[in-house]
Parts: structure tokens; C-alpha cells; sequence
């Protein structure tokens, strides 16, 4: 009797804590550049292991200090580099825990009707082509990773001085792009994905690779994470992540 009552009591605990981490929600910061690829990971991921994922996009800049606030988060993919090494420095990410998980590329865009064709090479006439008043969308160079990118490019094809004035510096990638699909912008830089992602764009030209560093997105679980952000880490790397991300233009790292 009393070894039923143990053999009893034992599967009530397991049923607890399993339905404990069933009930947590996971919590993901991510590049805003990842929104729609992640969002269909996430849900393939919930539909498979029944852990919820929550995630918050925006500015790799942007979540990383949020982050060092004490925000609460379990994951965190950056679109570059330096917010994440921002993090390790600081002791708010487990660095054994880091990956690279995609690469991506840098164009220039225009509205889908516009008829603009210009080659990407040094001294590249970006600033006539802006027009008189055009501006260029892209991410703030001063924090933004698309706009640290669009610099170094622009600066390498000896084209940034004449159009630094003309950069409307967006909070994020996204709100770059959008300003560009709205025709509120005759021009801007944002990821090779972003493009593809929207119909009211087209792509003008892509970045040489050598013009910047490699977009590579690091990803890693909080100091402070739940055991189930290594999980979520590892199906990253899984077939059904890796086909979502091919989908979608992202490169393999």
C-alpha cells in the first residue's frame, strides 16, 4: 500500500513540474529583422513541444540595454556582432550557450513602381538619384546594426559625406523599410530579407560583401534564463527552423 501510495505521489510531482513548464512562457528578444521568420519558428515550435514562446523585436541596440536593465528575457539574437559581445562583457548572456544561427545581406531599395536603375560601385551617384529633397531610409548608424552597415558601406564606396544629411535614421530596420514602402522615402538600406519580405519594394542593387562586415546574427540564452531557452536555442539548428530560414533569405552561417 504504501509503495503505491509513493509510486502515486511520484507521478503527481512529474505531472506538476511538466505542466509548470507548460505553462511558462518563453521569452525571446530578437532582431526586428526576424519578425516574420521567427513568428513561424515560434508558432511550429509551441505546436511541437506545447511551450509557449513570446517574443519582443526591435533594435539589436535597443533590446540588449533593455536587457541590461533587467528586462526579463530568456533568449536574445542580435542582427550584429557587437550588441551581443555589449552583453558577454557584462556577464548578461551565457557565452557557452552562443551561436550563429543565419547571415544576411545589405541592399538598396526603392518603391516597387519606381523605375530607378543604379549599379552599386565606388562613387555610385546615390545622392542624384535622391533628387533635390529625396531621403535615405536606413537604421541609426549611431546604434541601429542596418545603419552601422549602411556607414561602413557607404563609407568604403566614398559615397557617405554627400549623404549623411539625407539619412533619415529609423529606430529599426522595419521602420526603415516601411518608409521606403510607403513612399515616404525614394531610397533605403535595410537586409536582403527585409526586401523580399515586402511586395511595395524592390531591390535597386545589393552591397558588395567586401563594402561591410558580414551580417552574421548571434544568438544565446540570458544569464538568467529558464532551463527551456537552451531548447528553443537547439531548434534553431533543427530541419524545420533551418527550411524556414531558407525560405525566408536567410543565409547559412
Amino acid at each position: 500500500m504504501k509503495a503505491s501510495v509513493g509510486v502515486a505521489a511520484l507521478l503527481l510531482a512529474v505531472l506538476a513540474t511538466t505542466a509548470q513548464s507548460a505553462d511558462r512562457v518563453l521569452t525571446v528578444f530578437a532582431a526586428a529583422s526576424l519578425t516574420p521568420v521567427l513568428q513561424e519558428i515560434g508558432d511550429a515550435y509551441t505546436a511541437e513541444t506545447h511551450q509557449a514562446v513570446r517574443f519582443s523585436f526591435a533594435a539589436s541596440s535597443a533590446l540588449a540595454r533593455q536587457i541590461e536593465s533587467g528586462a526579463p528575457a530568456d533568449v536574445f539574437v542580435s542582427a550584429d556582432q557587437d550588441w551581443m559581445d555589449y552583453l558577454q562583457a557584462r556577464a548578461l548572456i551565457a557565452p557557452q550557450t552562443r551561436r550563429n544561427i543565419v547571415r544576411n545581406t545589405l541592399v538598396l531599395i526603392a518603391p516597387a513602381d519606381s523605375r530607378l536603375q543604379l549599379k552599386i560601385s565606388p562613387g555610385v551617384g546615390l545622392l542624384q538619384a535622391l533628387g533635390a529633397s529625396g531621403r535615405l531610409a536606413t537604421g541609426d548608424p549611431a546604434s541601429v546594426p542596418v545603419g552601422r552597415y549602411a556607414q561602413a558601406a557607404l563609407t568604403q564606396l566614398g559615397v557617405w559625406r554627400s549623404v549623411e544629411s539625407r539619412v533619415v535614421a529609423a529606430d529599426n530596420v522595419r521602420t526603415a523599410l516601411n518608409f521606403v514602402a510607403r513612399g515616404e522615402a525614394p531610397l533605403g538600406i535595410v537586409y536582403g530579407t527585409d526586401a523580399k519580405s515586402e511586395p511595395r519594394v524592390r531591390v535597386v542593387d545589393t552591397f558588395p560583401a567586401a563594402s561591410h562586415a558580414p551580417i552574421t546574427y548571434p544568438a544565446a540564452a540570458v544569464a538568467s534564463a529558464a532551463p527551456e531557452a537552451q531548447a528553443f536555442l537547439r531548434y534553431l539548428d533543427s530541419a524545420r527552423a533551418r527550411a524556414a530560414f531558407d525560405r525566408a533569405g536567410f543565409g547559412r552561417p
